[in-house]
């Protein structure tokens, strides 16, 4: 399955709506939008993942990549309605503790706007 990627990057905030299958074929293409919104210094980046019913070790890499990068800058990524397969990845490696996971992008922009 393609992976496809709508992005909308409004002042501090960005947003990235992903469907499809993250894996070590398509991770390439989110590194690279990832990464070029993490080159701009934008302060949050929300991933709605919503659509996203596999993610394999590289798609995990390159969110945590993302995020180091977005660290250095005071800045984060937000991840967003979470399928439960992808959700148990983050959870068996700990990763929930790192990333702020939200249950869905309601939640997630609520809290942007604190």
């Amino acid at each position: 399955m393609n992976l496809e990627i709508n992005k909308k990057i409004n002042g501090k905030n960005a947003f990235l709506t992903i469907h499809g299958e993250v894996d070590m074929y398509s991770s390439p293409l989110l590194r690279k939008e990832v990464m070029k919104i993490a080159n701009q210094k934008i302060e949050n980046i929300l991933i709605d993942l919503q659509d996203v019913n596999y993610m394999d070790s590289s798609g995990v890499a390159t969110l945590i990549e993302g995020l180091q990068l977005c660290k250095k800058y005071g800045g984060t990524i937000l991840l967003a309605g979470m399928q439960d397969n992808v959700r148990e990845v983050f959870e068996l490696t700990r990763l929930d503790k790192i990333f702020k996971i939200y249950n869905n992008v309601t939640t997630a922009k609520a809290e942007l706007q604190k």
